[in-house]
């Protein structure tokens, strides 16, 4: 009795092995036109977790943005920023 259980449990490993190899090869096939559009997503979300780990420099960045743009626009800039950084800071603590 615990023979056959064994061997039925082997076939079935070797079964679903197949089957898993099987699967990834079509996964594989059905994702390669998605590759270049998925290696962006890769860097954008590479890119927001390094503004993330360096808030400084993305405040930095954002102050040479504001000295760019007209002065008479800064203002209103600054106060935006600040409103979606306080913001930032509520939804983090919670």
């Amino acid at each position: 009795m615990m023979n056959k259980k064994l061997i039925y449990l082997a076939e079935r490993r070797s079964l679903l092995i197949k089957q898993a190899a099987a699967q990834r090869s079509a996964l594989s096939y059905n994702l390669a036109p998605w590759q270049a559009r998925l290696s962006w997503v890769d860097r954008g979300l590479a890119g927001v977790r390094y503004m993330r780990s360096h808030p400084t420099w993305m405040a930095g960045s954002a102050l040479v943005l504001v000295a760019v743009l007209r002065p008479l626009r800064a203002r209103k800039w600054l106060q935006r920023g600040w409103l979606i950084w306080q913001i930032g800071r509520r939804l983090r603590s919670r």
